[in-house]
């Protein structure tokens, strides 16, 4: 199962925890798992967070594949202009 480290940003969503492992090999799959876990978290992170997987930040990380043994990261997205 790939592990979830999540920022501070989501502990709301998910009444505190910030790291849970998830069974998916998308980061679609792995949106939508926690989506089910944690209700708005997966909108959350559609909208506000950047997704690094096994140390590369990913651009548009949806069809990103996971492996069982990754580490996903959570972090807020850089605004800029």
């Amino acid at each position: 199962m790939a592990h979830v480290v999540a920022c501070s940003d989501c502990l709301d969503f998910t009444g505190g925890t910030a790291e849970f492992d998830v069974a998916a090999d998308t980061v679609r799959r792995m949106i939508l798992e926690l989506e089910d876990r944690f209700p708005g978290l997966g909108d959350f992170i559609e909208r506000k967070m950047a997704i690094a997987i096994d140390g590369e930040i990913y651009r548009n990380a949806y069809g990103a594949p996971l492996k069982p043994d990754s580490e996903v990261y959570l972090i807020p997205k850089i605004g800029g202009g």
